[in-house]
């Protein structure tokens, strides 16, 4: 059933709707992981790691929303159920348990630096395609970097 008609082409709106899932996935999945890493850190930076996976975990949510939004907006049904996203991610898996600043830090930038790749990957699947979407994707991109590097600093 077609609630909302796409001004996309088919062609184009197969592409642009792969991107933003796939987005949508990514983000939904880095904010958990960034949950799950901010509730077990420890360690002598534990503060200011905590501090700052919450950041990540917000601006996540909020783009995933955006994205999610925007397909829905092309008549594309976005899909953040838990199996969707488990079956989707691009993010390597968290181990349990406690986990030590560094540790914590090490596992945001590859979680990061995971997402990132993959973002790149649909700013340049979008751009024919459909340039608002990409530009959305664009800005996501531009959030995450900013976050990347600052992990990076955290560990020096």
């Amino acid at each position: 059933m077609y609630v909302v008609k796409s001004p996309l082409s088919g062609a184009d709106l197969k592409a642009v709707s792969e991107a933003l899932q796939g987005a949508l996935v990514d983000l939904l999945d880095l904010s958990l992981v960034a949950k799950q890493v901010h509730w077990n850190v420890v360690g002598p930076r534990f503060r200011s790691v905590h501090l700052q996976l919450d950041e990540v975990v917000d601006i996540a949510r909020t783009h995933s929303d955006t994205v999610a939004e925007r397909a829905s907006a092309l008549g594309v049904p976005p899909d953040g159920r838990a199996a969707t996203v488990s079956a989707g991610s691009g993010i390597g898996a968290v181990s349990d348990g406690w986990v030590k600043d560094t540790d914590a830090v090490r596992t945001l930038v590859d979680a990061l630096g995971a997402v990132i790749g993959r973002m790149r990957e649909r700013v340049a699947a979008t751009g024919e395609a459909d340039p608002v979407s990409q530009d959305i994707l664009i800005g996501i991109t531009a959030d995450l970097e900013k976050h990347h590097w600052m992990f990076q600093a955290e560990n020096g």
